[in-house]
């Protein structure tokens, strides 16, 4: 399985070897941030799994579950590419939207519903917990 995705301006690319591990719709406020407003959906990886050309810029941020996070992104064009926690260095996490076929990113479950706006549109059908859930494997 060969999985492939990038930035906008396409000076950052990727290519994942191994299936997904989960998708998850977060409503954060963080992701709200990164998201212009609305959700990020985050398709998680085995982190040996997944080659990077191009240059990256990082912010670390510490999560509102207490994780320390590295969120990495385009410094050309600015997309949000990927998120990983100290904690869970085996993970990484795909911003869904750079994948080239967005298929694959199915969520599994919408996370941090209780800090969504009123206006937030859940997907019924999908499992919802209010804040972090247990990490993915």
């Amino acid at each position: 399985m060969e999985i492939t995705g990038g930035c906008l301006c396409k000076a950052v690319r990727y290519r994942i070897t191994a299936a997904p591990v989960l998708t998850r719709v977060c409503w954060c406020r963080l992701c709200q941030f990164i998201g212009a407003g609305s959700a990020t959906v985050n398709t998680c990886f085995p982190s040996n799994a997944i080659t990077i050309e191009g240059k990256l810029s990082d912010y670390r941020s510490v999560a509102d579950s207490g994780n320390v996070m590295h969120r990495r992104f385009c410094p050309a064009c600015g997309t949000a590419m990927f998120s990983e926690a100290e904690s869970r260095p085996h993970l990484i996490f795909v911003r869904a939207g750079t994948l080239d076929d967005t298929e694959i990113a199915k969520p599994a479950m919408t996370i941090w519903t209780s800090q969504a706006p009123s206006w937030a549109c859940f997907d019924e059908k999908l499992p919802q917990v209010e804040k972090q859930p247990p990490p993915a494997a």
